[in-house]
C-alpha cells in the first residue's frame, strides 16, 4: 500500500489512476504515419525560403524524433503539432 497524509491507498486504486495516462498514448501505426508526414512537411519546408524554419524538434527531418515524440504524446497533442506545422507552411507560402 502507498501511504500519503497518513491515509492507506489500496494498489489497485493506484493502479487505475495511472492506466488512463497510458491509454492516452498515440499507437505505434499512427506515430508512424505522423513522423512520415513530418518529414515530408519538413523537408517542403526547407526547399521554400520563406518557409524554413531552421533547427528544432518541430523541424527535424530525422523520422525517430518524431516518431519516439508520438509515442510518448497523446493524440490531441500530436495532431497540433501537425496542425503547426500545416499553418507554418500555408502561411508563408500565402496560401
Amino acid at each position: 500500500m502507498i501511504t500519503l497524509a497518513k491515509r492507506a491507498i489500496p494498489p489497485t486504486a493506484a493502479l487505475a489512476v495511472l492506466l488512463p495516462l497510458a491509454a492516452q498514448a498515440a499507437p505505434p501505426g499512427f506515430c508512424r504515419d505522423y513522423a512520415a508526414a513530418a518529414v515530408r512537411q519538413v523537408e517542403l519546408a526547407r526547399a521554400i525560403p520563406a518557409c524554413n524554419r531552421g533547427a528544432g524538434p518541430r523541424w527535424t527531418t530525422d523520422f525517430r524524433v518524431h516518431y519516439q515524440w508520438c509515442l510518448g504524446a497523446a493524440p490531441d497533442a500530436v495532431e497540433a503539432e501537425r496542425a503547426a506545422r500545416t499553418n507554418w507552411l500555408r502561411h508563408c507560402r500565402g496560401m
